[in-house]
């Protein structure tokens, strides 16, 4: 493809953001917008790209990004960007922020796995209540680990399990061999669900994982299991699994939910077997740096002419 050089002045949803990219690219121009009235010193008709905001839904962004006639390219600050094609035309390209949260929901994948296996929430709880409670945990180690998307999250994953001597089951949209072994589709997650102790889901929201894990799934796993989200709240059934959890047969550490936030007075809130965490995946104190570093180099893109990183929407960069 020849050199695009149509992408000049951009939108950003915060003045601390911008001012974290520094010098900006000779020939980009930015400025601020919370998406109400005008930002200062760029006319909305001259706008070519926007960055979202990093938390909160996408839908009430439809209507300030509707007075933009020049949109030509959304950037999120997410991995996901499930909600962001209905904001505007298929000829927007849409650019995801892939990468920047890789390390921070590994982690946090893998700490909520040995939270609920370990029992620290409960340890936690005793502690106010002054209650020393020795009882024989469940180990990662030797347990028979099911990851559930293979992506750049998924591989962070991967690497932080390997050292917990557990054995690994990958998963991916379709089977296939990769240098690290096999990759089984999800077409065989039915049969794969009774072989293993925990799940870890870390799959994108698309009409094709939308209650990926349901009801049947959830009912193959063995007695005990646990299961770990760090996706999205809806490739996870929410009634199957609120049953299942709080019907006392499996355990779940959920770092999100369909709705969220979990609404007040849901039964998992005082579920034993259930350890829940606010969305926090990708965002910790790498974020900040990260997500500047990795719009410094869109930016940089788009100054060149060049394609941007993360393209999941082509929109006007179609070939």
């Amino acid at each position: 493809m020849s050199k695009l050089t149509v992408i000049r002045n951009v939108l950003l949803p915060s003045q601390e953001l911008l001012d974290s990219l520094g010098p900006l690219p000779q020939g980009i121009r930015a400025a601020a917008w919370r998406f109400v009235a005008e930002p200062a010193g760029l006319p909305l008709n001259e706008v070519d790209a926007v960055v979202l905001p990093y938390l909160g839904s996408p839908a009430p962004l439809k209507e300030p990004l509707s007075k933009l006639p020049n949109l030509k390219l959304l950037q999120t600050q997410t991995t996901g960007y499930d909600g962001v094609p209905e904001l505007a035309g298929p000829e927007v390209a849409i650019c995801s922020a892939a990468g920047v949260h890789a390390a921070s929901t590994a982690e946090l994948a893998v700490g909520l796995v040995l939270s609920s296996l370990r029992g620290l929430d409960i340890a936690a709880r005793d502690q106010r209540n002054e209650i020393w409670r020795h009882e024989r945990r469940s180990s990662l180690a030797d347990r028979k680990v099911l990851l559930i998307g293979v992506g750049g999250i998924g591989r962070e994953i991967q690497r932080r399990l390997e050292p917990f001597e557990v054995e690994l089951t990958r998963v991916g949209r379709s089977r296939r061999e990769d240098a690290a072994g096999t990759v089984h589709g999800f077409a065989e997650l039915l049969e794969l669900a009774p072989e293993h102790d925990v799940v870890i889901v870390i799959v994108p929201l698309t009409p094709e994982t939308d209650s990926l894990i349901g009801r049947e799934f959830l009912a193959r796993l063995p007695d005990g299991a646990l299961v770990v989200n760090v996706s999205r709240g809806a490739v996870v059934d929410s009634a199957a699994i609120t049953a299942e959890v709080v019907g006392g047969r499996l355990h779940a550490a959920l770092d999100v939910f369909d709705p969220e936030p979990l609404p007040a007075g849901h039964p998992l809130w005082q579920a034993p077997n259930a350890l829940i965490t606010p969305h926090l995946g990708g965002d910790s104190t790498a974020f900040p740096r990260r997500i500047g570093r990795f719009l410094a180099q869109q930016l940089n893109a788009f100054a060149l002419g060049e394609r941007p990183q993360n393209l999941v929407r082509p929109g006007f960069y179609r070939d």
